[in-house]
């Protein structure tokens, strides 16, 4: 009798094993096709969540932490224990899911000017691969090994600027969110400089075996094209760039359509050179995924002018409304606004007006006179900025309120002059590029920043062809939009400061910075050697003449540039508005509803002196799971935290290495949950870090 019961004791692991449920993965770029941000795991929820403690923690070693300009902003993927992932210097890993222990690395040397937000995953049977873009390469590694796959375009990558580049075009191309992967099309766009130099906004979808191009949708359209007609003058493709899928896309794949949102045409801030609506420029295309037709459209911004360009992928999710089930693409906006459309017909689920908006004063400019206003669901971010709204104890309150007297204000688009113009919310929302979740229920979860920005055109002095042109009035042209016409770059250090930067780096490290791009910054490959040259002497203070003598590349038909991108901040660093400055709100989309919002973020210094939680400026996105948690970190506060989705209320938080600017993964492995996320700071005047840390219960 005892020999029988001991054999069914050990016979207990292997039936227990063979009925233990499969581990659940994150498969794809904020969880899946849909974008969803959502996973079906409840081991950890709201009664458990204090337990969690850190699992492991992998260390890339290639931050940038002398100058802390280096970020992660990859939402990894974990498939079959292995979790794929993108370090600071945009080398792509493989780590073990379980223990955080490496098992590759690339060693790529021509990737610069690249922030990647993530990889994607393809498999044909044995053969597995990932793809991912760094510099203006597209990539495409053997999962298992990380080593090229050498048949797959050119001995392993693609160039992506080619087929997009036009006359007077950069170099500058870089697909920094993952591509979208759809039987065998690897469907991409590209993130492209924004000024007149820009290359063609084309969505393409290449053979994920060969890398074959199989199709092109020109978002810039071609004569013929229904949308030619709302450019002017004629021959936008060989004028104009931009309009470019730079946030990323969704896939609904019982159906094959993909959703792409696109960005604005550039220049951005000024388009008398680009009269008309500017289809297919700020749009959601729904395309069909084998072809590339496109099957239905929408245009958020008409004939952009204030680069309001959609930030983030939509989400995919299916609503109860007016009683039937729909299946609904929901896409959030710089501006505060959520547009919900049925996704096979693309009509709308809440009444959507063309209200009027102020015309320009510029000379050439002619904005659109109405811009599309959802009614509901209601705004996410208040839409203007008054002396009503400056913060009650800024530090210098009498100074921001004299100069808002003096700036434009008012209107959500409010057209740029020379005098300043305040953008409220801020150029980079609202809404941002880290997305929101939704969960089966139909609830959206949206972080967003709540801050004005301000900026103003200044009218170029085009120099004649012969003429001779100096370093300083050449960085006016190509470098004041983002540093600044006094090389102070912007207060959260987005844009750093150009000044003593003889002090921090080599003439010959500057250039190759110029050459190839890093971070945000494009490549200056496409300016003629002699007027980089003019341009480093200015800004090393060489001595030596930072003139470029005879013939100079000559500027476009854009008569303005603008003055930056200027967060505004009191003399301490605080935002001038009132709080919160960040928040997470939920919104029920299957009634239109606002369930509740929550300050995101907080400074410390300002909870000790007894002043609720303000939120901060933010940057990545939630993850919201069965257990009914939303987690996030984005703050630059350095905190992780997780809110109880029903009532926002918070439930547990850990402090971070660095800030997390990225959306976190969750996971099982041998039937434990984790939850990992991106640690590399860099923004917001913040270290920069090269840790990934993976959380579980204790």
């Amino acid at each position: 009798m005892k020999r029988v019961i001991l054999s069914l004791c050990l016979l207990l692991p292997i039936v227990w094993a063979s009925t233990a449920p499969p581990d659940i993965n994150w498969t794809e770029y904020n969880g899946d096709g849909t974008r969803s941000h959502y996973a079906p795991l409840n081991q950890i929820t709201t009664e458990n969540v204090q337990q969690l403690q850190p699992a492991w923690s992998f260390r890339s070693s290639d931050a940038d932490t002398v100058h802390n300009r280096s970020q992660i902003q990859c939402n990894p993927i974990i498939i079959d224990g292995i979790l794929y992932g993108v370090s600071p210097a945009t080398q792509a890993f493989a780590l073990d899911a379980r223990t955080g222990k490496l098992r590759w690395k690339t060693d790529l040397t021509d990737n610069g000017g690249t922030t990647s937000r993530g990889v994607t995953y393809w498999r044909d049977g044995q053969d597995v691969r990932i793809f991912f873009g760094a510099g203006k390469w597209l990539y495409a590694l053997d999962a298992n090994t990380g080593q090229l796959v050498r048949t797959f375009g050119d001995a392993g990558r693609i160039d992506l600027t080619a087929g997009i580049k036009r006359p007077g075009g950069d170099d500058y191309a870089r697909m920094n969110t993952p591509a979208t992967v759809y039987r065998n099309n690897l469907i991409v766009g590209a993130r492209l400089s924004e000024g007149e130099t820009a290359l063609l906004g084309d969505i393409r979808s290449f053979d994920t075996r060969t890398g074959t191009l199989l199709w092109t949708f020109k978002t810039i359209p071609e004569p013929g094209s229904r949308a030619y007609a709302t450019w002017a003058p004629a021959k936008p493709r060989e004028r104009l760039g931009g309009a470019n899928a730079w946030a990323g896309m969704a896939i609904d794949r019982e159906r094959g359509i993909v959703y792409a949102p696109t960005g604005s045409a550039a220049f951005d801030f000024y388009g008398g050179n680009r009269k008309g609506d500017n289809l297919y420029a700020n749009c959601l295309l729904a395309l069909d995924a084998n072809t590339g037709k496109l099957l239905w459209h929408f245009q958020f911004v008409h004939h952009d002018i204030w680069d309001r360009d959609p930030p983030s992928p939509p989400n995919l999710l299916t609503v109860t409304h007016h009683g039937k089930r729909i299946d609904a693409v929901a896409q959030t906006t710089k501006q505060g606004h959520v547009f919900v459309f049925d996704r096979v017909t693309g009509k709308p689920l809440f009444p959507i007006i063309e209200k009027a908006f102020p015309q320009s004063h510029i000379a050439g400019e002619q904005p659109a006179p109405t811009q599309p206003v959802p009614l509901k669901p209601a705004p996410f971010t208040k839409q203007t900025f008054t002396e009503q709204d400056v913060n009650a104890w800024a530090s210098n309150r009498d100074e921001i309120i004299a100069t808002l007297r003096k700036a434009r204000t008012g209107s959500p688009y409010m057209p740029l002059t020379e005098a300043m113009t305040l953008f409220f919310p801020g150029t980079d929302g609202g809404a941002q590029w880290g997305g929101s979740a939704t969960d089966p229920e139909g609830t959206i979860y949206i972080p967003a920043k709540q801050n004005p920005c301000f900026t103003s055109l200044v009218r170029r002095e085009a120099p004649a062809a012969t003429a001779s042109i100096t370093g300083a009035q050449l960085y006016t042209r190509n470098c004041s939009a983002c540093h600044g016409t006094d090389r102070r770059g912007n207060h959260d250090g987005s844009y750093p400061s150009l000044l003593g930067l003889e002090k921090r780096y080599t003439p010959d490290a500057v250039n190759q910075i110029m050459l190839k791009g890093r971070g945000m910054m494009p490549s200056f490959s496409h300016i003629p050697e002699a007027e980089r040259k003019a341009i480093l002497a200015f800004l090393m203070n060489t001595g030596n003449p930072a003139t470029v003598q005879g013939a100079v590349a000559k500027s476009t038909e854009i008569p303005y540039q603008h003055t930056g991108y200027n967060r505004w901040y009191d003399s301490k660093g605080y935002p001038v508005s009132n709080p919160p400055w960040g928040t997470l709100t939920a919104i029920d989309l299957n009634t239109g509803e606002h369930r509740w919002q929550i300050p995101l973020g907080e400074y410390p210094e300002l909870t000790r002196q007894g002043i609720a939680p303000t939120g901060t400026d933010n940057y990545g996105g939630p993850l919201v799971t069965a257990g009914g948690l939303v987690f996030i970190a984005a703050t630059k506060d350095e905190m992780f935290r997780a809110f109880d989705k029903r009532t926002g209320k918070l439930v547990w938080q850990a402090k971070l290495p660095a800030a997390g600017y990225a959306s976190p993964s969750t996971y099982t492995v041998n039937g434990k949950q984790y939850i990992v996320i991106a640690c590399g700071g860099g923004k917001l005047n913040t270290k920069s870090g090269d840790q990934y840390i993976a959380f579980a219960l204790n």
